[in-house]
């Protein structure tokens, strides 16, 4: 692992904001310093040790985004709910962590990032931990819609996006990625347990477990993540000199729009955020909300269908970060056409391969969409970054909230199919289909060579 440069003279205390007239550092060396006999070794850079918290956060946080899926029959069981009533709710909570995302973005910029995700936290258990008294269905959609959903879009991808920018200028696609892959990292600890808790407890401690795993995060987040490398005297890795901490960005909501609206006027935005809004349909809005009680529909177990949703989250991992490692190296387009054009042949064969058992064939697909599965998340960001410059963690929230509608209208629209049709045949068809087309919005968008930002909104 490269060390990070570090900044000369002594480190400023460990402070929540260091100003350029209380340290005004020379410029760091670009690599790490010799090491003379007798000496010791400079420590790895405070930037390693944050995407750490970050990494531990998400994993943490994902406990919600696993349980949506394990829902949907104890609730129509027990209280008669329609799967299309129970996806409505479960489309409030992906549509508002969508919305959410961009002006989270900008409240980090102006309360700092500790704040802002300590109280998405708050919100999440808030929610979840409400749930467990419902009686009606407007409860569900109140609780685990907007009080959850509000919550989790505050802890979205534009957390990880905002933290590399701030912390990292070299290894970003890596970090990206490895980040990213804390979700997958995540439903892979949360799946199988909540799918047992349901199964044998009910959905209620399921949900209880939830609201616990949020608050545990809490502390992580509050005493161990920086706001800015500035805040403990360092430069950014990979930095050739000193950044200071840029000034509180007010007009949080009125950056947001002003983001959207400069962004709004490329036709790179509408191709990144309707590719992604696809991403959203075909992972969050479908097989993450559907694909266990579609297995199911075949005879096989919630326990067993819940521990293949995992695995795939194990493969995810792997293909997530390797997608960053690609980023750094590869043409960021070129990787979205890739992954979204094998994303939709995988969804065409899957109606062939549920039955009541395991056999290689759904093994197969479990690991290929695995690899696939948020490994278009990197490059998004990547192509972002290129285009957007110092806003491109607002835009990116922007594009976001464009995959998580596409999740909404699918976890919807899943359910009133299985309703109406009996199967869900035809959403794996469609979302199958409309994967090719992400695939080729993909390759239309223009290269742009680094320089400068192609919108550089400021508060």
């Amino acid at each position: 692992m490269a060390l990070g440069p570090l900044v000369a003279g002594r480190p400023a205390p460990d402070t929540d904001r260091v100003t350029q007239t209380s340290h005004v550092p020379a410029p760091a060396p670009t690599g790490p310093e010799p090491v003379l006999p007798g000496s010791r070794r400079p420590r790895p850079h405070r930037a390693w040790a944050v995407a750490a918290v970050t990494f531990v956060t998400i994993v943490g946080s994902a406990a919600f985004a696993s349980l949506p899926g394990l829902l949907i029959d104890p609730l129509h069981t027990e209280f008669g709910w329609s799967r299309g009533m129970i996806g409505f709710a479960v489309s409030v909570n992906l549509a508002l962590y969508g919305l959410t995302a961009p002006f989270a973005a900008a409240l980090m910029d102006r309360f700092g990032i500790r704040r802002v995700v300590v109280l998405a936290l708050t919100t999440i258990a808030l929610g979840s931990a409400l749930t467990v008294r419902m009686t009606q269905s407007w409860q569900l959609v109140l609780c685990w819609g907007v009080l959850v959903g509000l919550g989790s879009g505050s802890m979205a991808l534009a957390f990880a996006a905002t933290v590399t920018n701030r912390w990292f200028v070299a290894r970003r696609g890596l970090v990206t990625g490895m980040l990213t892959a804390g979700g997958a990292a995540g439903q892979l600890v949360f799946l199988p347990l909540l799918s047992w808790i349901t199964e044998h407890h009910g959905w209620r401690p399921a949900a209880a477990t939830v609201a616990c795993a949020a608050i545990a995060v809490v502390p992580f987040v509050w005493f161990l993540l920086r706001d800015h490398p500035a805040d403990v005297g360092l430069a950014p890795y990979g930095a050739p000199e000193f950044v200071p901490k840029p000034a509180p960005v007010r007009g949080a909501a009125g950056r947001a729009l002003r983001a959207l609206r400069e962004a709004s006027r490329t036709g790179t935005f509408w191709l990144l955020a309707g590719s992604f809004a696809i991403c959203g349909a075909s992972t969050n809005g479908l097989v993450k909300t559907h694909f266990v009680p579609a297995a199911h529909d075949h005879g096989l177990p919630v326990t067993t269908a819940a521990s293949l949703l995992a695995v795939i989250g194990l493969f995810d991992i792997a293909g997530t970060v390797a997608s960053g490692w690609f980023t750094d190296r590869i043409s960021p387009r070129r990787l979205l056409a890739l992954y979204y054009g094998l994303r939709g042949l995988s969804l065409m064969f899957l109606p062939m391969l549920f039955s009541d058992s395991i056999h290689p064939s759904m093994v197969l697909f479990i690991v290929f969409y695995g690899l696939d599965w948020v490994a278009t998340v990197p490059p998004t960001i990547a192509l972002c970054r290129q285009h957007y410059g110092e806003n491109s963690a607002i835009v990116f929230g922007w594009v976001l909230a464009a995959h998580q509608l596409g999740a909404a209208l699918v976890a919807y629209l899943g359910g009133v199919a299985r309703d109406a049709l009996g199967s869900y045949d035809v959403v794996w068809y469609s979302s199958g289909a409309l994967c090719a087309v992400a695939a080729l919005m993909s390759l239309v968008i223009r290269h742009r060579p680094a320089g400068p930002p192609a919108v550089a909104v400021t508060g």
